[in-house]
């Protein structure tokens, strides 16, 4: 089967370097599969699930919220602000960032903290269900 090579980085680090079948994730203005040869191709990253089908086969899922994805010449970049896989996110920890959001979404008192308390539960939605 035909393969691209795909990079995953965040702030922290380089999170996958290796050769893939497939990505797919939810981009600005809606979800995106990638496959080997896709034109070449920058855009903003949204907030949802990434999966990853590897060069064996294997499916490897994470919550990948904001960034930067670009394709160019067979190779896939992919620069994430958040991306976590799916087995080490926290549950109990992205159920109290959920309650914590509802909170303060209740209690926001202008549109700044309404928007950055809505930002904190779309994360926190994204984790859970990815972690499923």
């Amino acid at each position: 089967m035909s393969t691209f090579h795909l990079t995953v980085s965040t702030p922290d680090g380089q999170l996958f370097d290796g050769e893939v079948q497939s990505l797919r994730l939810r981009m600005l203005d809606g979800d995106l599969g990638l496959l080997p040869h896709h034109e070449n191709y920058v855009a903003g990253v949204g907030a949802g699930e990434a999966l990853i089908v590897t060069e064996d086969g294997e499916k490897q899922r994470a919550a990948c919220i904001g960034g930067l994805l670009s394709m160019l010449d067979n190779r896939a970049n992919l620069l994430a602000t958040t991306f976590e896989w799916a087995d080490k996110i926290d549950v109990e920890r992205a159920r109290r960032a959920k309650e914590k959001a509802e909170q303060r979404i209740a209690e926001a008192k202008g549109d700044k903290e309404l928007i950055l308390a809505r930002a904190r539960l779309e994360r926190a939605l994204v984790r859970l269900k990815v972690r499923g």
